[in-house]
């Protein structure tokens, strides 16, 4: 079940109410962001924190970085999406895999896309793999709110997609989003953690990146033409940014449980 965590209050008789001095207000902490390629940037989840006042504290193990031993300086983590498999055996998917017990533990806000889904998914028990006739799903998607996600707020209808894996659900955990094309389950929750098969953050620049430099992948089975993820970010990107707004908006002040 998902909860919105409140705080109550109450008011005092007005003859003995004063005006309490005004006080700085609290820093906000910054955000855990692990990323998987030398030059890759976070998009428009990065720059949702950095508009609302969060720091982005990059790591990236795959190039040395150490991943913090508790996450209690920080609002949340967010695991980034890769070219690598979960099922890799390089030290650095062990470490990060592993790592995800540490959001788990401490309910802190964890968010994983695409390979960040899939290292939750592993770290759960649950299986990841290539689909049975080796199709992909690369380009815009629809996308199906389930009747347990509805509560997070109806997830976008079409949503970018990059991938040739997908995971199973693992026990315990509740199915947030599907489809009905090659890979049903698309977003699920766990405790504090959400994983998303898809790619919120994908901007504009990031669309022309992806597809200018990647004809091997377009090749493949079930991939969209590079005009249509052009047209379709066009046409689907805007409404995938505004709910990835209200999303994150409620994910960092960890109003988001799952049970």
């Amino acid at each position: 079940m998902l909860e919105a965590k409140s705080t109550d209050s109450s008011d005092e008789p007005a003859a003995s109410y004063t005006v309490p001095e005004r006080s700085a207000p609290q820093a906000k902490k910054p955000v855990c962001i692990v990323l998987h390629q030398e030059n890759s940037n976070p998009g428009h989840v990065g720059q949702w924190f950095v508009r609302n006042g969060y720091t982005l504290d990059i790591r990236k193990p795959r190039f040395g970085d150490a991943l913090p031993e508790t996450l209690a300086n920080h609002c949340g983590a967010v695991v980034f999406g890769g070219p690598m498999s979960a099922n890799d055996k390089d030290e650095f998917i062990r470490l990060e895999t592993e790592w995800v017990g540490v959001a788990l533990k401490e309910e802190k806000p964890f968010l994983g896309i695409c390979l960040g889904a899939q290292m939750l998914a592993n770290h759960l028990g649950a299986k990841v793999g290539f689909h049975a006739e080796e199709l992909t799903e690369i380009g815009y998607y629809p996308l199906i709110t389930t009747t347990e996600g509805i509560p997070l707020g109806r997830f976008p209808e079409h949503v970018y997609q990059w991938h040739r894996e997908g995971f199973e659900l693992a026990r315990g955990a509740r199915l947030l989003a599907t489809s009905t094309g090659a890979y049903p389950n698309q977003a699920f929750g766990y405790g504090s953690a959400i994983g998303v098969q898809f790619h919120p953050e994908i901007t504009y620049a990031q669309v022309h990146r992806w597809t200018g430099h990647n004809n091997t992948r377009l090749g493949m089975k079930g991939a969209r033409a590079r005009h249509e993820h052009i047209e379709g970010h066009i046409h689907h990107g805007p409404k995938v940014h505004a709910w990835l707004d209200r999303f994150l908006g409620r994910w960092a002040k960890a109003e988001l449980t799952i049970d």
